[in-house]
């Protein structure tokens, strides 16, 4: 059985015959982030001894009640992503069936996936973030929102899909990309500078990362195509504007109550600089090249001991019930 990092909080002893069930898949946008997930962390959970049955999560919720029949003792989450599964709803169906998971609760998870809601919270803890709002797409669709460059995102996808920066505003929005993603459209101003990401685990953060895409922008194909993106642990910035990466990112972390593991993105201009918050993840990605798991191992904290730390802390908060 895995020996729990010294980083990492020790509750109490997980035994290897803990049933685990293990859901993978989904029917969102982020179904192949969670497929190429998924094939880590079900090694490491067996790898463990960890008694795992294992769904690919449909949308019929008769199969996943038969699936969660009998109980598990714990719900691994960590590879699921996106709608109905980082919004809380997933988690808010748990909750009534009683049953443990990994990571954050229903009520974090869905502030932290809706990001104008998020923001909001952020900004009233004294987080910086980028200047912007909501607006319908038919509104803006035909006139530009703001002076470019600008960014437009969905208000409630991960993995960097929908995003698009704005550099031209000769033409309208319509005719520059093919909009998907929902009547409501987060604008926000372009921030120039660094992709930063800071890892928080059990309200500690454990170090920020830089990420460099070699063309354009941190976006879903730089995300996870291997070499597409040059990673920098420790990122390449002041101690200074480093601690504070880490206090805002531990801060937002609290703020939304989340538990287990979350991930925090931030662009920060070293020329003037202008840091601004993006969002809070807490259901990060777990592929070989995500960010979470390579800050970790920085930090000495295995890939075993990741896993197995969400689990006992999972198991640990539902014990009062």
């Amino acid at each position: 059985m895995t020996t729990p990092s010294p980083l990492l909080l020790k509750r109490s002893h997980v035994p290897s015959k803990t049933s685990v069930a293990f859901l993978v898949g989904g029917w969102n946008n982020e179904r192949e982030v969670s497929l190429m997930s998924g094939k880590g962390i079900l090694e490491s959970l067996q790898r463990q001894g960890y008694q795992v049955r294992t769904l690919d999560l449909q949308r019929d919720m008769k199969e996943l009640i038969t699936f969660l029949t009998p109980k598990p003792d714990i719900i691994f989450m960590g590879a699921l992503h996106g709608l109905f599964f980082e919004d809380g709803r997933l988690q808010g169906l748990l909750d009534i069936l009683q049953i443990p998971y990994t990571h954050s609760n229903a009520l974090s998870s869905a502030i932290g996936m809706h990001k104008p809601t998020s923001l909001k919270v952020f900004q009233s803890m004294g987080i910086p973030i980028a200047k912007g709002g909501v607006y319908e797409w038919e509104e803006i669709k035909t006139k530009h929102p703001m002076h470019a460059p600008y960014v437009i995102k969905p208000i409630d996808e991960g993995s960097s899909v929908g995003v698009y920066i704005i550099n031209d505003t000769s033409k309208p929005l319509e005719d520059q990309i093919h909009w998907i993603f929902g009547d409501q459209v987060l604008v926000e101003e372009y921030v120039a500078g660094q992709e930063l990401s800071c890892a928080v685990i059990e309200n500690k953060a454990l170090g920020v990362l830089e990420l460099s895409p070699k063309e354009g922008f941190y976006d879903f194909t730089n995300k996870y195509t291997d070499g597409k993106t040059d990673h920098y642990m420790p990122a390449r910035i002041s101690k200074e504007v480093y601690d504070q990466v880490m206090e805002y990112s531990e801060r937002a972390h609290k703020a939304l109550e989340c538990s287990g593991v979350t991930r925090c993105d931030i662009r920060y201009d070293a020329n003037t600089g202008k840091m601004a918050f993006l969002e809070i993840n807490t259901l990060p990605g777990f592929t070989p090249l995500s960010i979470v798991p390579e800050i970790a191992a920085y930090r000495g904290i295995s890939f075993d001991q990741l896993v197995y730390s969400l689990i006992e802390e999972g198991l640990c908060r539902a014990s009062p019930r």
